[in-house]
């Protein structure tokens, strides 16, 4: 699989158009406040660095936050999104995959926000996102994942797919392929007509213990890992994680 094209396709100019919601869902205060406020404390006096930083949804209030902020991102539809907002000078960003591309500068943040490195479809890819990162950061730098937690407990024995939302407008749906840690979202969204829009994005899911291998393999050590960025305890019932990675000096 070409996980690059693939991952173009997907994030196409519809793709792109529709990615904002201001003041909902993932864009709402109450969710953009607290993901800013604790990537501006692990930043300090240094520069940010966000892999797949796509519309800007976090960059660009980090930006107003007085925090350097340089992005990668592979899908030209959604950068165009978010030179709408800022320009190359505000935020600069390099175009390519973020397993790889390489960004001017030393940074003391790189970030990863909302599940995005299993945007990657193979461990290779993703252990090497771990690596690149690495690479741009300074000695005692951070690297922050925001992740889910896989949802298998909750899927039906003999059965690959269950639903994760229902409400008016939309419906989600999540298959899985356990064999190669696969799932792949389905957003279905429709009003009073016939008609229903589907938007899919395949993912690789990563278990905390998986994830905190790739960082040891990169050089990096777990400093903190909470259930949301506000620092609500993880446990075992806990859907998602904020894992802080300090990278040894």
């Amino acid at each position: 699989m070409d996980t690059a094209w693939d991952q173009d396709e997907i994030w196409d100019d519809v793709a792109a158009r529709s990615y904002d919601t201001p003041g909902r869902g993932m864009f709402a205060d109450e969710v953009l406040t607290p993901t800013v406020d604790r990537l501006a404390e692990l930043a300090a006096d240094g520069a940010a660095l966000e892999f797949a930083i796509g519309t800007g949804r976090v960059a660009v209030p980090l930006r107003r936050r007085d925090v350097p902020v340089t992005g990668i991102e592979l899908s030209a539809a959604m950068v165009a999104e978010l030179r709408a907002k800022v320009d190359d000078a505000t935020i600069p960003v390099v175009m390519g995959n973020m397993a790889t591309a390489t960004a001017p500068g030393a940074f003391t943040l790189v970030y990863l926000v909302f599940n995005t490195i299993a945007n990657l479809l193979t461990q290779a890819e993703q252990v090497e996102c771990f690596r690149n990162a690495a690479r741009h950061l300074s000695p005692g730098g951070h690297f922050v994942i925001e992740l889910g937690v896989p949802d298998l407990r909750r899927l039906p024995p003999g059965q690959r797919g269950m639903v994760f939302t229902a409400e008016p407008g939309y419906l989600g749906v999540d298959t899985y392929d356990p064999l190669r840690q696969h799932l792949v979202s389905h957003h279905v969204r429709f009003d009073d007509g016939s008609e229903a829009r589907i938007f899919r994005t395949p993912q690789r899911y990563i278990w905390p213990a998986e994830l905190d291998l790739m960082a040891q393999l990169a050089g990096f050590e777990l400093g903190s890992r909470h259930a949301d960025w506000v620092g609500a305890e993880f446990t075992a019932e806990s859907r998602s994680h904020v894992s802080v990675y300090r990278l040894a000096t």
